[in-house]
């Protein structure tokens, strides 16, 4: 997609300028860390904009160059997202129009129904611009989404399927419905749609799903599993396995980041405090895990065998930590306790040892996420969810100290 450049507009109003960015020796973490974002992110805007095409960025190849996607995959809307949350933490307008444009790389996203991870691509690219313009010309394209979304319902089994399973290596398994833990965060496209809509449908599947998992998906102890895979036509269980972790059984990090987060979201939407218990379980098991590191970076898997020598995931801990700001502004007992967890959390990310240099990294702000092991495929790698979410915890962060709110 070709467009015009906007270089020269964009450093008039400071987007990629060090100029742009206010210079203070008593600048607070949170300020600190935004800043750093802008002159990073706006070097990454930089390149995209010299190369005179919009592109999506997502992660680094072995080849040492950077991955662009197109919007069918399930990354496509965390880069869009990311400029977006500038925006929130910066109030600086002149982010505006590269994030529309980069948002609109994804607008065909809502029509897609043969994977479950349109609500990631539209929440975090349309759900943001809605949210922080109010710009009306997104519900139709969220609510189309979510009806995307809704024909991957099983009504027999109560869940919205993952991926599909007649080709590659999702039939080799022998899988006939596969659900994942990750799809607990595409619900908040059907809450969105009930709010946009005033439609239950969106509603009930959301809950019906919730519901299902929340029953079938946890150890005792709290922590999850990967994959249930479900009989279609009976609804019940056919095996409980791993697709990313090390093994079924395992603790898959990013999976317990994903149930953290996505059960909180439901207790908001919902009220229903089995959610919101299942959420706090879940933290409570990798917290007290005897293999989560000192710095609260967790490991790629828990259970990983070469522990303490294992890639870790700062996607998974930033997503952690942007759930945990959250869940400390919901109805809990000691919030400080999440906010402070999450404060840990920030203070490893921020450190030279997860983020990245300015200049380096191809851009991207934190180094030593894992995208899947057992595929062998990104490893130890900048991913653009690992971003996404780290600018999401700042941006809960700030308004926990203005003591107001940030969704």
């Amino acid at each position: 997609m070709k467009y015009v450049k906007l270089l020269p507009f964009l450093c008039l109003v400071g987007l990629f300028s060090c100029n742009s960015v206010k210079h203070s020796s008593t600048k607070s973490f949170t300020d600190e860390n935004i800043q750093f974002a802008q002159k990073q992110i706006g070097l990454q805007l930089k390149n995209i904009d010299r190369q005179g095409e919009l592109l999506n960025p997502v992660t680094v190849k072995p080849d040492s160059t950077v991955f662009y996607c197109d919007y069918t995959d399930w990354r496509s809307g965390f880069f869009p997202g990311s400029v977006w949350l500038l925006y929130e933490l910066t109030g600086d307008k002149s982010y505006i129009p590269m994030a529309r444009r980069l948002t609109s790389l994804v607008e065909e996203a809502k029509n897609l129904t043969w994977h479950h991870d349109v609500g990631f691509i539209i929440m975090t690219s349309y759900g943001n611009q809605l949210r922080l313009t109010a710009d009306t010309t997104c519900k139709s394209i969220i609510v189309q989404a979510a009806r995307s979304l809704m024909t991957r319902f099983r009504p027999k089994a109560g869940i919205i399927q993952s991926w599909n399973a007649d080709a590659g290596w999702q039939a080799e398994r022998g899988w006939k419905c596969p659900v994942i833990i990750d799809n607990m965060m595409n619900l908040a496209l059907l809450f969105e749609a009930t709010h946009l809509t005033g439609d239950s449908s969106f509603y009930k599947v959301a809950v019906s799903h919730a519901d299902r998992t929340l029953k079938e998906h946890f150890h005792p102890d709290g922590a999850c599993y990967h994959v249930v895979d479900y009989d279609p036509v009976t609804g019940e269980v056919r095996s409980r396995q791993t697709a990313q972790g090390y093994s079924d059984d395992s603790v898959w990090s990013r999976g317990q980041a994903w149930a953290i987060y996505g059960f909180a979201h439901c207790y908001k939407e919902t009220g229903d405090r089995r959610y919101l218990e299942q959420a706090l379980k879940t933290f409570r098991a990798i917290r007290d895990h005897k293999n989560m590191p000192s710095d609260k970076v967790p490991y790629w898997d828990f259970d990983a065998p070469g522990i303490p020598n294992e890639p870790r995931d700062a996607s998974a801990a930033a997503c952690i930590a942007s759930a945990l700001y959250y869940i400390s502004t919901i109805d809990v007992k000691n919030p400080q306790i999440y906010r402070e967890y999450a404060d840990s959390i920030m203070t490893s990310l921020a450190s030279p040892a997860y983020r990245a240099a300015l200049g380096t990294n191809h851009d991207f702000l934190l180094m030593h996420s894992v995208g899947s092991i057992p595929h062998h495929a990104e490893i130890n790698v900048p991913l653009n969810y690992a971003d996404y979410y780290f600018l999401e915890a700042l941006a809960r962060r700030k308004a926990l100290e203005k003591g107001t709110s940030s969704k």
